[in-house]
């Protein structure tokens, strides 16, 4: 009998309902020394949501290990607590069954329904409670700190919760920008998709924080892009604006500091013109002053 072993985890999705995945993931965590993750279905098991706990590679693991866990999936209702969902369950996890979950955890029409809190601003909200209650084998993996980090399906691209606004609208802009793109590893999916928001947030630098070199890369970057199927002639005009304005931005640097230079120059004569006035007027004022009885005795 091992230890017993608690972890809480709130999972959060964004933009649920825009996901196209058939199987969406959370990122991996560690509980009682053994990788777990939560996957969820949006478009569910007989119209139900389907939610699951799994053991992580579960067929990289040495021969014989199980683990005996309780655990509960609880869809929060973000205006309610009373009426959110919660489903117990206490299984073994084993090579045979690597996950467990309830395949009909809610009616998806009244997960989408409006109003019904399960879905706020997109955002469906998950808390899972595990118990590992016997451990048999030991998997030597190291106890730590994590944190669930999502990502989203945006037109087949995998994306963290932070981008997807800015490539939903990028789509929504330009909606043959990958239409001739050919990898299909997810990967290398997310990578491309990547790169090219690091291209863009380059670009959004104000003119006097970019260099030359900066504008190099940025032309460089989207003619391999090109060349992957990204069609990016929206952005190499936009890129071609930034230029000019880097240029604009140089000379006008240039020729403002010839002016004020020339301002400096105007200063110092002037007040070498005033200390030459105010003596003249020494003078005037002592030339136009009458002698006293002193100075005449």
């Amino acid at each position: 009998m091992g230890k017993q072993f608690n972890k809480k985890i709130t999972w959060v999705i964004k933009n649920f309902s825009s996901l196209k995945s058939e199987k969406f993931c959370s990122d991996r965590f560690v509980a009682d020394g053994c990788k777990w993750y939560l996957s969820a279905y949006p478009k569910g098991s007989n119209d139900h949501l389907s939610l699951f706990l799994e053991v992580d590679n579960s067929g990289l693991l040495p021969i014989g290990w199980r683990r005996h866990t309780k655990f509960s999936f609880t869809v929060l209702n973000q205006r309610s607590k009373k009426l959110s969902r919660k489903h117990e369950l206490q299984q073994w996890f084993e090579q045979m069954t690597p996950g467990w979950g309830p395949p009909s955890m809610l009616p998806l029409n009244e997960l989408h329904a409006k109003d019904s809190g399960f879905l706020v601003n997109g955002d469906l909200k998950i808390v899972v409670e595990i118990d590992v209650l016997e451990v048999i084998g030991k998997l030597d993996v190291t106890e730590e700190t994590s944190t669930i980090i999502e990502t989203m399906d945006v037109n087949g691209f995998q994306i963290l919760p932070s981008h997807a606004e800015y490539v939903s609208r990028m789509f929504e802009r330009h909606s043959e920008l990958a239409s001739e793109f050919r990898p299909k590893n997810p990967n290398l999916r997310t990578a491309y998709i990547s790169f090219l928001l690091s291209v863009i947030e380059t670009m959004c630098q104000s003119p006097q924080e970019l260099s030359q070199d900066d504008l190099t890369d940025a032309y460089a970057a989207m003619g391999f892009m090109s060349d992957a199927g990204f069609k990016l002639d929206w952005l190499e005009k936009k890129l071609d604006e930034v230029s000019e304005k880097k240029k604009n931005e140089k000379s006008s640097e240039a020729g403002l500091q010839e002016m004020e230079e020339d301002l400096r120059d105007l200063k110092r004569k002037c007040s070498d013109m005033e200390a030459v006035v105010q003596k003249e007027k020494v003078k005037m004022s002592a030339a136009k002053a009458p002698l006293s009885f002193d100075d005449v005795v």
